[in-house]
């Protein structure tokens, strides 16, 4: 059942409800309960502020997963980036990086202490920078999943072309398949199915979790983020869980292609390969990561200005690693809501608009809290 327009009309969610209902009967009958993951940082929010969780039957629980790229981004990253606003380096950077904390202070902290830290809407605004300021080292903090990657590389690319020699990335990209395996590997959860990603699918196309739901016998299905794409993918994962299926659908065919963006891909390849990488609560995770080539290394930030990313201290107290794997809802760390808000985030989980945490306190703490 798809819907091409109308996504959030009330009379198709309440058919669609009551189809869901239906299903989480059958999987009650056979004495299951399921476990689905939500793979986005936009459909956390999008879940959250429409009150998707009320959809769903006792016999299902929907958790959230490590789909915020700021979250999932090591400590350690940020000291990196604070150690090079130190030395005067100008730092361009998206501006949900500004107030996650590092192991001792955040960016807002540097740039409030005149360091040259500069929000950026777009990666060619960083490499507007260098062009403006020749004289100055700019490095751009290159955080993301394959959806950010293209429009970065699309950058460095001119910066090439242009002969741009004041300009280098700080990366931390990630990339989401590997991430699922580790997830449905963990032996201390259970995962039963994925609600895949619609921004990341764009890219990397329905096929890239082929070999992942097939080996691993998990349903995957791909949704859009308004309020009926959601819901249509989470009544398609439950149908495939009670027929004891386990395949990749696309239910956001008007973005998402088998194939992805083929052109995208290839920019990417161009200037990136896979490696290790560390990822806040999962750990090390091997070829999750994408790294500049090294015969790009003079636009590689660690490598040009000798700074090393090492694993830095997480928050006292703060549980965000345990909330992007899913073991923890956000109202089960005790830093929720009091001492960790939006207004003092502890946790990188409360700091970016797609974190579980900003999401919760939003719409399931604040409204709730207005409404009484």
């Amino acid at each position: 059942m798809k819907y091409v327009d109308g996504f959030k009309r009330p009379e198709a969610a309440a058919a669609l409800r009551e189809q869901i209902i239906t299903l989480g009967d059958a999987l009650g009958r056979a004495g299951k309960r399921a476990t689905i993951m939500e793979v986005c940082g936009t459909h956390t929010m999008a879940i959250a502020r429409y009150g998707l969780r009320e959809f769903l039957p006792p016999s299902v629980e929907l958790v959230s997963g490590p789909g915020c790229p700021v979250c999932v981004t090591e400590t350690g990253y940020i000291d990196a980036a604070v150690q090079l606003a130190r030395r005067g380096v100008m730092i361009a950077t998206f501006g949900d990086l500004l107030n996650v904390p590092g192991s001792q202070t955040t960016l807002a902290e540097c740039r409030a202490a005149h360091a040259d830290i500069s929000v950026c809407y777009s990666p060619l605004e960083a490499l507007g920078l260098a062009l403006k300021h020749p004289h100055r080292e700019v490095v751009f903090l290159a955080v993301g999943f394959e959806t950010t990657m293209a429009p970065v590389v699309a950058a460095l690319d001119l910066a090439i072309r242009k002969g741009v020699r004041n300009f280098s990335l700080l990366t931390a990209f990630k990339l989401v398949p590997p991430a699922l395996r580790v997830l449905r590997d963990d032996p201390t959860m259970r995962i039963d199915a994925f609600l895949c990603p619609g921004h990341v699918s764009a890219i990397i196309g329905s096929q890239a979790y082929a070999e992942f739901a097939g080996r691993h016998g998990v349903p995957c299905v791909i949704a859009g983020f308004e309020p009926l794409d959601i819901i249509l993918g989470l009544t398609a994962i439950i149908q495939q869980l009670v027929r004891r299926e386990a395949r990749v659908e696309n239910q956001y065919g008007r973005v998402v292609k088998p194939q992805g963006n083929p052109k995208a891909q290839a920019f990417i390849d161009k200037y990136l390969y896979p490696v290790d990488a560390r990822w806040r609560g999962l750990g090390l995770v091997p070829q999750s990561g994408m790294a500049l080539r090294p015969e790009h290394g003079h636009f590689d930030a660690e490598r040009r200005l000798n700074v090393v990313v090492e694993p830095g201290q997480e928050p006292p107290g703060c549980l965000c690693g345990e909330v992007v794997k899913g073991k923890i809802r956000p109202p089960a760390c005790s830093l929720f809501g009091s001492v960790c808000n939006p207004d003092h985030p502890i946790g990188p989980c409360m700091v970016s608009y797609e974190g579980t945490c900003a999401a919760y306190y939003k719409y399931l703490v604040t409204e709730r809290s207005q409404h009484a």
